[in-house]
């Protein structure tokens, strides 16, 4: 697709920055070696929140960027989740108020004098969408901001937001393990002219390779319902099933996870979250997959909905900054 305010052609697939927030060195210059790649590679979309790493994620971005012609790359940013001095996170604060606040911070971190696109991590059912993304419209007219993006939300608040200021994408978790955007969220985004940028989808790593029994005994547990010890192994018996499907289509499993989502449409943009560029180029490969219609039918029907064990991703849910809902 092409970024209507600087004619920068986006790739198909995003480079999460997330995992780049450690503050161990080796995972910085892993961070940085991997955004060059992604550069070099034809990727321009840098996906990240300020709340990453307390900021981290943004300044390993700023220092990968140096030197860097600005139009070369498009930046997606989150911001409003609260981080707790030991790293957790604690709450939502998207209150129109602190917008240009945190703003603030990110153009200082990142070294910019504009962010591409800017959202909401996530939506205050306090606060009504429309003063949140009222407040980020005046950072466009200001010239701070330019483009608006909502994260994880309804078909209904996307109207909503989409009313008061045009959105121009809307991040969303998407995988062969979760894929309920498509029954409201994809269509509503369609019809309103809104691209989707799909994280997760390895789905947290049951796609991305091998499963052995001690690997399986290591992941139990977590926060995510797919890891929960009731749930692993039914859920690794699917990703096997998969698995052998793409040993017979001679590709890795987590191509093939890529390769299903970009036959969805040339308006969904998959993200790939890693700090090694073997992953990222193992990833850029699915780019060339074409899948028919059956292929897509027998990925689907390997993993049937109604036998996913434990949700994707927890549905949370913020009222006045708390959490109400999982």
């Amino acid at each position: 697709m092409i970024d209507q305010q600087n004619g920068l052609e986006l790739s198909r697939i995003g480079l999460g920055c997330g995992h780049m927030s450690n503050v161990d060195e080796a995972v910085k210059s892993a961070g940085i070696a991997t955004i060059h790649a992604a550069l070099e590679s034809g990727i321009h979309h840098l996906n990240t929140g300020d709340f990453y790493g307390a900021g981290r994620s943004e300044m390993v971005i700023a220092e990968a960027l140096k030197g860097r012609k600005r139009d070369d790359y498009f930046i997606s940013l989150k911001f409003g989740a609260l981080n707790a001095l030991d790293g957790s996170l604690y709450g939502l604060d998207v209150s129109p108020h602190h917008v240009k606040n945190y703003l603030a911070y990110s153009l200082k971190r990142l070294n910019l004098d504009y962010i591409d696109l800017y959202q909401p991590a996530r939506i205050d059912l306090g606060i009504p969408v429309e003063e949140t993304v009222g407040a980020i419209a005046d950072l466009v007219k200001a010239g701070y901001v330019r483009q608006i993006g909502v994260s994880q939300v309804d078909a209904e608040t996307l109207r909503r937001a989409h009313a008061t200021h045009p959105i121009s994408w809307v991040e969303v978790e998407y995988s062969l393990f979760n894929r309920s955007i498509e029954k409201n969220i994809v269509p509503t985004a369609r019809e309103l002219g809104i691209g989707v940028v799909a994280f997760g989808a390895l789905a947290h790593g049951l796609l991305a390779g091998q499963w052995t029994d001690e690997r399986i005994q290591k992941s139990k547990g977590g926060y995510v319902p797919l890891f929960f010890e009731e749930n692993i192994e039914k859920n690794v018996a699917l990703s096997q099933k998969l698995g052998e499907i793409a040993a017979n289509k001679q590709m890795t499993l987590s191509q093939l996870a890529f390769a299903w989502m970009l036959s969805k449409g040339e308006d969904i943009i998959p993200l790939i979250g890693t700090i090694s560029p073997a992953h990222l180029q193992e990833a850029l490969q699915s780019l060339d997959i074409q899948l028919t219609e059956d292929d897509v039918r027998e990925i689907e029907d390997a993993i049937p909905e109604r036998e996913i064990a434990g949700a994707s991703f927890p549905n949370m849910q913020f009222r006045n900054g708390k959490v109400v809902r999982v």
